[in-house]
């Protein structure tokens, strides 16, 4: 750690990145992991997820079955993920490396980082219209609060680690009371037609639609989660890590999916422009009210978006550390947040209310990319190798891991293309059985499996309790190494 490094973190500055978190730097407490993933899918951006049955001809009470099924199953495997943090004190992305290799990761890292530079587009463009929608409605002002929403997110995750939870936290006891006013306002002024409750009103295809949209939008957390339990004590229970991200991230995506669908059988335009959709059925609780839920909820807008500039910057860290050692200093995350925050800023202002309608044919695609990831690396930690790596190894280009990890990408390529048959992405790609099933997406529960259990075959020859030896070893030279560097 240099100079400039410690007296950053002596004023509260995040110095670390991508490299292991030492016991002794271990603080926080597990139930603030709970407002943050509240906070994450309780803002505007979820609500779109909850129109997908609505829009595709699917009614209310089987929306609302879809989201729940969707969310719960979704969020179970983006939970277990975030129980990694706390054993193995590294952000979430690095941790690929065991699987796919030293080089062989920076095929999800590409992934990863192009969606959370699309999340940032669309969350910035999103955000830019609801603080302008709020105080002004001059495009031009979108664009200035574009600039406000990038930069202020750039700033909290610059801060870094200890000051997102604590916005998260301060944050999601406002946005509590707004959602609960929001969700008063809909349900009491807003008139539901009694067909919307009618369980003999069943339809597959918007249903299995919504319920693999809200099981994906889930999932795609899962690229995030341990980035923020990493510095939880490593004694901290994998069960206590998982229920407490479990229900602040499904309470939070349940909410605000069902109060989309809510709205969306009350206004046929709905889905137009979802902003001015949420301030109208605010505004009916008292008037202005709309206004100021739309900044509380902007703000959400920003804690995300903080999230994604954060992440980012980790997976163009882990990128660059697979072509050329990095030291892992504050100036390399100044750098490589100004860089994920340029190209976000960039597009975002460019953004067509095109790209912003065919946001969910986005998301859809990520989401069919990271379907095999989520299951080879659970796999790799919970079954294989029962959450033992050598710490060491995963920063050596030559170390027990490899350059390739050919078990995880050979796994991944053959889940993606046991998916291809069930994709169903509207005007781009429809594969032939969705085809034959009436446009039903069921790709996710295919690539889950497959996924998995290649992976399971492609690795029983592995010898686990060496690496479990090794593993202890290093971990001991670490910790010597780190309470060293402290003296």
């Amino acid at each position: 750690m240099t100079v400039t490094d410690e007296a950053a973190r002596r004023r509260g500055i995040e110095v670390r990145s991508i490299e292991y978190v030492p016991l002794a730097e271990r603080h926080g407490k597990v139930s603030h992991i709970g407002p943050l993933w509240f906070m994450c899918n309780a803002q505007i951006a979820t609500l779109a997820t909850g129109l997908i049955s609505i829009t595709g001809g699917g009614n209310l009470i089987w929306s609302l079955i879809a989201i729940a099924i969707g969310v719960c199953i979704g969020t179970i495997f983006m939970a277990a993920h975030s129980s990694q943090g706390p054993q193995l004190g590294l952000p979430q992305m690095i941790q690929s490396r065991p699987q796919f290799g030293y080089v062989g990761a920076l095929l999800v890292w590409l992934f990863a980082y192009i969606q959370y530079a699309g999340f940032n587009v669309f969350n910035g463009a999103l955000g830019g219209e609801a603080l302008g929608g709020a105080i002004s409605s001059k495009q031009a002002s979108n664009d200035l609060w574009i600039w406000v929403v990038t930069i202020v997110a750039v700033v909290i995750a610059l801060v870094g680690y200890d000051f997102i939870h604590l916005f998260e936290r301060y944050l999601t006891m406002l946005t509590i009371l707004v959602l609960a006013l929001v969700s008063v306002a809909a349900i009491v002024h807003l008139h539901i037609p009694s067909s919307q409750f009618d369980l003999g009103h069943f339809s597959a295809t918007p249903f299995f639609g919504q319920v693999g949209v809200a099981a994906g939008y889930q999932i795609s957390w899962a690229i995030y989660v341990s980035d923020y339990s990493r510095y939880l004590p490593a004694d901290t229970k994998p069960s206590h890590t998982f229920h407490v991200t479990f229900w602040g991230s499904a309470l939070g995506g349940i909410w605000m999916m069902f109060l989309g669908s809510w709205i969306a059988v009350s206004y046929k335009d709905i889905g137009s422009n979802t902003v001015v959709d949420l301030q109208r059925v605010a505004n009916k609780l008292f008037p202005h009210f709309g206004t100021f839920a739309l900044i509380v909820l902007a703000i959400g807008l920003i804690s995300v978006t903080a999230l994604n500039m954060y992440g980012g910057s980790l997976t163009l860290i882990s990128s660059i550390d697979s072509f050329k050692k990095v030291n892992p200093t504050l100036g390399i995350r100044i750098v490589t947040l100004v860089l994920t925050a340029a190209l976000s800023l960039g597009f975002a202002v460019l953004a067509t209310s095109n790209f912003l309608a065919n946001f969910n044919d986005f998301l859809l695609v990520i989401l069919y990319l990271f379907i095999p990831w989520t299951a080879v690396n659970l796999t790799d930690f919970f079954i294989v190798r029962h959450g033992h790596y050598a710490i060491g190894e995963i920063f050596r280009p030559d170390g027990i891991y490899h350059r390739f990890g050919w078990a995880g990408i050979a796994a991944y390529v053959i889940g993606f293309a046991a998916m291809v048959p069930f994709f169903n992405v509207s005007g781009f790609f429809e594969g032939w059985i969705s085809h034959a099933w009436g446009g039903v997406d069921i790709s996710m529960f295919i690539g889950l499996p497959v996924a998995a259990i290649c992976y399971w075959l492609f690795t029983r020859n592995l010898d686990v309790d060496a690496e479990k030896v090794l593993a202890d070893e290093q971990i001991k030279e670490i910790e010597a190494l780190a309470s060293g560097v402290r003296q």
